[in-house]
This record gives structure tokens, sequence and C-alpha cells, in this order.
């Protein structure tokens, strides 16, 4: 006797959209895509390579990626904002690990520990970057506060965080936006997969250490290297929090290119665009890294 039709029919039986539908259903998204940011990129690359008819310019050539690839001010900056974005990205991403293992068993008893974490990613760079001046600066709260408390005898004994050698202003502006980021994205997948694979983990008699090094760090790994990913490809491109708390030699890339590109000589924009196009295919290379190294590492079940 057949088994009566359901009238959902089986789940695994059914299809969706076929490749076509698709196309058409996210068509006009890829449009705007496509034009604003294709466009965009192709009309830079365009004034890169040297046509910029106000300018005079109308020859397409290498020689302005040449002057900026050679030029010593450029691997200054280059350096900079690599160090600035790699150490922001590794403190934020040890620290979001860390935090999120303490709260993970936390967050489901309380909201208001949720809701804390929360705030700093509805809050501009721009405003922290600002408000970093305020309290980081030789005259600002924790200065004050450190000569009221008698730690120092006067504001200029304070050690220097703004426009600093080192760039620690933008790397703490930095790391205290991304934390939470980076965090919730942890507390995520402790909280849909993690708890279960370490009451596994301890019923096989896992150490701690174990449990850590061999069920949560293969667990977090994605949500790890994609959060990181983000935080990385943000700060490495990011021009608001370095323009105000960096300092003015050597600049990170984007206020370099920013420089070159708002000069009054309009012969230097064509650099300016290239800058922010070494930006850009550095952020995606980036990208196409992590992707291979966190596929590599679901393959194999290890951490790289």
């Amino acid at each position: 006797m057949d088994s009566p039709s359901r009238p959902d029919g089986d789940a695994r039986t059914r299809r969706g959209p076929d490749a076509g539908g698709l196309v058409l259903l996210l068509l006009p998204a890829l449009a705007v895509v496509w034009v604003l940011f294709g466009g965009g990129l192709a009309l830079g690359l365009v004034q890169a390579l040297g046509y910029l008819p106000v300018a005079g310019l109308g020859e397409l050539s290498w020689g302005h990626f040449a002057r900026v690839l050679t030029d010593p001010d450029f691997i200054r900056s280059l350096l900079l904002t690599f160090y600035i974005a790699g150490t922001s990205t590794s403190i934020a991403a040890g620290i979001s690990i860390l935090t999120a293992l303490l709260l993970a068993s936390l967050v489901e008893r309380s909201r208001v520990i949720h809701f804390m974490f929360q705030v700093p990613l509805t809050v501009p760079h721009l405003v922290i970057a600002v408000a970093a001046v305020f309290m980081l600066a030789p005259a600002g709260l924790f200065s004050r506060a450190a000569v009221a408390l008698g730690w120092i005898q006067t504001s200029a004994d304070f050690p220097l965080l703004i426009n600093d050698t080192w760039g620690v202003g933008i790397i703490l502006t930095y790391v205290w936006k991304e934390v939470p980021f980076i965090t919730m994205m942890i507390l995520a997948v402790l909280r849909q997969s993690g708890n279960a694979l370490l009451d596994v983990g301890r019923t096989l008699k896992a150490s701690p250490w174990q449990r850590f090094r061999y069920i949560t760090l293969p667990t977090i790994f994605p949500a790890v290297g994609a959060a990181s990913l983000i935080v990385f490809a943000y700060t490495f491109g990011a021009f608001e929090v370095p323009f105000l708390l960096g300092r003015t030699y050597p600049m990170t890339l984007p206020v370099w290119a920013y420089k070159n590109y708002s000069d009054i000589d309009l012969l230097a924009r064509p650099e300016g665009i290239a800058t922010g196009i070494v930006i850009a295919l550095v952020v995606m290379l980036a990208v196409v890294l992590a992707q291979m190294l966190t596929k590599a590492a679901r393959k194999r079940g290890v951490i790289l």
C-alpha cells in the first residue's frame, strides 16, 4: 500500500531555484556592486595609469606605480600600516579568545554582559578616535587622573600615546573597538557546538588543556580567522583613526594616499590613486590567503 503523500514533499527532493533564477534574484544587488565598485575601480586604475586630462595627462603608463613602489616614504608607510593592522588584529584576537572562553557560560545567564559587548559595535571609529584624543593626550583625562592620584608630577611625565612612534593610541583604539566584534563571533560558535563537544571531551577523560587544544581551538578557528580577516582588512585601509592619532611622518598608507590625492598639484593625484589600488590589492590578497589557510585547517583538522 502506498504511503500517503506529504503536502510539503520530501526535503531531499525539493529543489530550489536554478542558477538562472539565482542570477535574476541577485541581479539588482550585483548591478549596484558592479557599477559603484567596479566602475570606481576601473576609473581609478585608468587615472593611476596617468590618464588625467584635467592635469594635462593623456598617456597611459606604469610610471606612477613605479614611482610609488620605489619611493622610500611608501615603503615606510607600508611597513607602518602592516605593523598597526597586524598588531591590533593579533592583540584583539588574543583578548577575544580569552574573553569568549570566560563568558561562554555567563552570556546565557546575563543579558547585560551581552548588551555591554554590543555597545562598542554601534560606535563609529571616528567617535572612538576623538574620545581617544581626549583620554590619552598628554593633557587628557588619564593624564590628569594620574597627576591627581600622585602617580606622576606633571602632565609632561605622562607617556606619549598620541602621535607617537609606535602608534600605541591607534592600536589601543582598534583593539577596544574590535574586541567585542571578534568576541561575539566566537561566542556564537561556542554556544552552537562548543559546549556539546566539550562534554564529549570530558566523557573521554580529556584534560582541560587537551579539550582546549583539540576541541575548542579547532571549533573556533574558522570564526577567529574570518573575524580577524575583517578586522585586518578594515584597519589596513582605515583612514580616520591614523589621521587623527598618527604622526605626520611616516604616515599610514591610507593617510599617505589621501595626502597625495588632495594635493594642490594635480600631478600627484595619480600617485595617490595608485597607492589606493595597492591598498586594495593587499586586502584582496589577505582575503585569498586567509580563505586558503582556513580551508586547509578544516581539511586537516589542525590549527595552522
